[in-house]
């Protein structure tokens, strides 16, 4: 293979550094951009034409699933490999549906970044080994719903407005989710608003109640 040149997506300058560090092991790769945000990304990938992108989906501005699409209308032949905090199958599956050939989990990407970005520079999915399992057993055992007003406005919310959904009910208050998705309290409490409105529940117990529905928790 050509070298690959590389756009990495974070808004965590720690973590793209720690990605620089792993990249620098293999010549195959090119860093020629990196973005903070979803605006930058799309400044910087008109700027540099990167064959790879590596995202995560969580962005200050909107999601990576949302960057992944606007990209590949710049870039129809742009490789993606996603990252999350996130093992969930159905992140997967909406990053796949945008076009990104790949997905890591941000707890593995020091041990498996290099195989991921190999893999779709060859044009090969990839998913983290660690994703595999509980992936195919969704896919097997999960019985086709019909699709109804519930699953239609859980369509509706934000990969973010997901992230603080799950964490709410698993009984994080809004400061907590703040800590653990780096934003401030206000952010927060403005995405639970949000995504209370959209789903038009009332309260904490009707939430629970939600995601027990939709099989989000046990």
């Amino acid at each position: 293979m050509t070298t690959k040149r590389l756009l990495i997506v974070d808004d965590h300058p720690l973590f793209r550094e720690g990605l620089k560090v792993i990249l620098r092991r293999d010549p195959l790769f090119e860093v020629v951009g990196e973005a903070g945000s979803a605006a930058e990304a799309l400044r910087a990938a008109k700027a540099c034409r990167p064959d790879l992108a590596v995202l995560d989906i969580s962005l200050p501005d909107r999601s990576g699933i949302q960057l992944a699409r606007e990209l590949r209308q710049m870039l129809p032949d742009l490789a993606i490999l996603m990252v999350s905090m996130h093992a969930k199958a159905d992140y997967v599956a909406e990053a796949m549906k945008v076009g990104a050939l790949g997905y890591l989990t941000k707890d593995a990407a020091t041990q498996n970044l290099l195989a991921g970005l190999r893999a779709v520079a060859a044009g090969t999915p990839y998913l983290d080994p660690g994703l595999s399992a509980e992936i195919s057993r969704a896919l097997l055992t999960k019985t086709p719903r019909r699709e109804d007003e519930s699953h239609s406005a859980y369509d509706s919310l934000t990969p973010r407005e997901r992230e603080v959904l799950r964490l709410v009910v698993e009984g994080l208050s809004n400061k907590e989710v703040a800590g653990t998705l780096a934003i401030s309290v206000k952010t927060a409490e403005h995405h639970r608003g949000s995504l209370m409105r959209k789903l038009g529940l009332q309260n904490s117990v009707e939430l629970v109640r939600y995601a027990a529905k939709l099989g989000l928790i046990d």
